[in-house]
């Protein structure tokens, strides 16, 4: 099974960057891990939200197999504590066959297209972080979730 992270846009800032960097390094040693980054829309500012999202979810339709399991990462997806979702994340590891595929959308969220091909959704707070900010601290929790299932001392409880 291979876990890859689709991104709408590319990172901006070297901390994120780096940060995002050092967590996939780290999740090599545990699972067959890639980030995919689909471009900016070019001349997005003449767009509505509407037809960003549409051309938006277009590209992330194209970078998705039928067999692929697809979790977006919403701010109205369930929400887990570190432990209960490392659990869920083994569960899926050990009982599925389908390569698990995260989504990060763009600024104005997902289209309906995406929401409808979604497996699940998954919410990392209550709070709303920036689309730039979640790439870090998604990858950062997939990087913990590994650690938990393990039992390795990175988490502490």
């Amino acid at each position: 099974m291979k876990l890859k992270l689709i991104l709408v846009g590319k990172t901006i800032g070297s901390p994120l960057k780096e940060g995002i960097a050092d967590y996939a390094g780290r999740l090599k040693h545990y699972a067959a891990f890639s980030i995919e980054e689909i471009p900016e829309l070019k001349q997005a500012s003449a767009l509505s939200r509407d037809q960003i999202k549409e051309r938006e979810g277009a590209l992330i339709a194209a970078r998705l197999k039928d067999s692929d399991h697809v979790i977006l990462l919403d701010e109205h997806g369930r929400r887990f504590t570190s432990v209960a979702w490392a659990r869920d994340l083994e569960q899926k590891l050990l009982h599925g066959s389908r390569d698990l595929v995260f989504v990060v959308g763009g600024a104005y969220g997902f289209s309906k297209s995406i929401y409808d091909r979604a497996n699940e959704m998954l919410s990392l707070s209550e709070m709303t972080f920036s689309h730039q900010l979640v790439r870090l601290v998604f990858v950062e929790q997939l990087y913990r979730a590994f650690t938990i299932i393990r039992g390795e001392p990175y988490h502490h409880e």
